[in-house]
C-alpha cells in the first residue's frame, strides 16, 4: 500500500485566521492536483505562534458549525488534513491543537502536553496543557500525532508507539538557533535546531520502525525566524524526503507502507516489547517518590 504525502512548510500571518485558512485551501488544492492522499500543516498553522494576548480571538472548534472548520471539512472530502489551530473548550480554555480531518469528519484532536516557558518560549502563560495522548484509525492505518515540545520527551512517541501507531506526523513551530560558521565551501552553516529535530525524529523511527513525518513552519515572527526543513524518514530510519529550509514549499513523499512488514520482519523490537514491565516499574517508580 503506498501513501502519498505533501508536507505544507507555510509562513503565517500573525493572528489572521481568514488569511491563514485562504493559503490553507490553496495549498490543500495543490497537494490535491499533486496526486497527495494526505497534507500536513505545521503547528499553529492557522494562527501564528506567538499569540499572547490574542489567544482567545483566534480560537475555533474542530467541528462543522464552525465557519472556519466547516471549509476545511468541504476541503477533507477529497484529502485527508492535518492542521494546527488555537482549540477553546467548553469551559473557555484554550489549547495548541492540531486536528486530523477526513471525509467531510474530525478524526482525532490532539492537544499540545508539553508547553515550553524557558528561554524564549512563553507557551505556559496563554495556553492550558493537553493531559492525554492516543493513536487513531485512518484509512492509512493508525496514526499518532504529537506539537513540537510533546516529541521531545520520549515518553509520547512510546505510548502512540504502543497504542498502534504506525505512522507519527509531528508538527511544529520551530525557530532557529543555533547557527554554525559556513563550510569549507562556502555553504551557509546547518541550523543546531534543524541538526536536533531531524536526529530526533530519526532517532525515533529507527528506535520504533516507524514512519516519523515533520513539518515545522518558515517565516518571520517577533523576532523569531522559523526554519522549514520539512522531513519524513522510513521505518528503518532513512530519509526519504526532505524539504527546503527557509521558504515556503509543499513538499511530496510516496510512503511505501509494506516497508513496516520488511523492517519488523528483520528488527522485531514491537514484538518484544515488555510493556506490562514496563508499567510496573513506572508505578514502583512513581511510589517511590510519593514516599519520599
Amino acid at each position: 500500500m503506498k501513501l502519498n504525502l505533501a508536507l505544507a512548510q507555510i509562513n503565517t500571518v500573525l493572528g489572521n485566521v481568514e488569511k491563514n485558512l485562504d493559503k490553507h485551501l490553496s495549498y490543500i488544492e495543490q497537494a490535491r492536483q499533486g496526486g497527495a492522499d494526505l497534507v500536513v500543516f505545521p503547528e499553529l498553522s492557522l494562527t501564528g505562534y506567538v499569540l499572547q494576548d490574542l489567544v482567545p480571538t483566534v480560537a475555533h472548534h474542530a467541528e462543522d458549525s464552525d465557519p472556519i472548520f466547516h471549509r476545511l471539512l468541504e476541503a477533507s472530502q477529497n484529502i485527508d488534513l492535518m492542521v494546527g489551530f488555537v482549540e477553546e473548550d467548553a469551559r473557555n480554555r484554550f489549547y495548541i491543537a492540531s486536528a486530523y480531518l477526513s471525509a467531510g469528519k474530525v478524526l482525532h484532536v490532539h492537544r499540545k502536553v508539553y508547553l515550553p516557558t524557558y528561554g524564549l518560549f512563553d507557551e505556559g502563560r496563554f495556553f492550558a496543557w493537553g493531559d492525554s495522548v492516543s493513536a487513531f484509525d485512518t484509512r492509512f492505518g493508525r496514526v499518532g500525532m504529537l506539537i513540537c515540545e510533546d516529541f521531545w520527551h520520549a515518553s509520547l512517541p512510546y505510548l502512540l508507539w504502543l497504542d498502534g501507531a504506525d505512522l507519527f506526523l509531528f508538527a511544529s513551530s520551530s525557530p532557529g538557533r543555533g547557527l554554525p560558521p559556513p563550510s569549507e565551501t562556502g555553504e551557509p552553516g546547518r541550523l543546531d535546531s534543524a541538526r536536533w529535530v531531524e536526529e530526533i525524529n530519526r532517532a525515533y523511527a529507527g528506535l520504533f520502525t516507524s514512519f516519523v513525518c515533520h513539518t515545522n513552519r518558515v517565516g518571520f515572527e517577533d523576532g523569531l525566524n522559523f526554519w522549514g526543513g520539512a522531513s519524513v524518514y522510513n521505518p528503518d530510519g532513512i530519509a526519504v524526503v526532505h524539504g527546503p529550509q527557509h521558504e515556503e514549499a509543499l513538499t511530496f513523499a510516496e510512503l511505501d507502507l509494506n516497508q513496516l512488514h520488511r523492517t519488523r520482519a528483520r528488527l522485531p523490537v514491537l514484538r518484544d516489547e515488555r510493556t506490562a514491565m514496563v508499567a510496573r516499574e513506572l508505578n514502583r517508580i512513581l511510589n517511590k517518590k510519593e514516599n519520599q
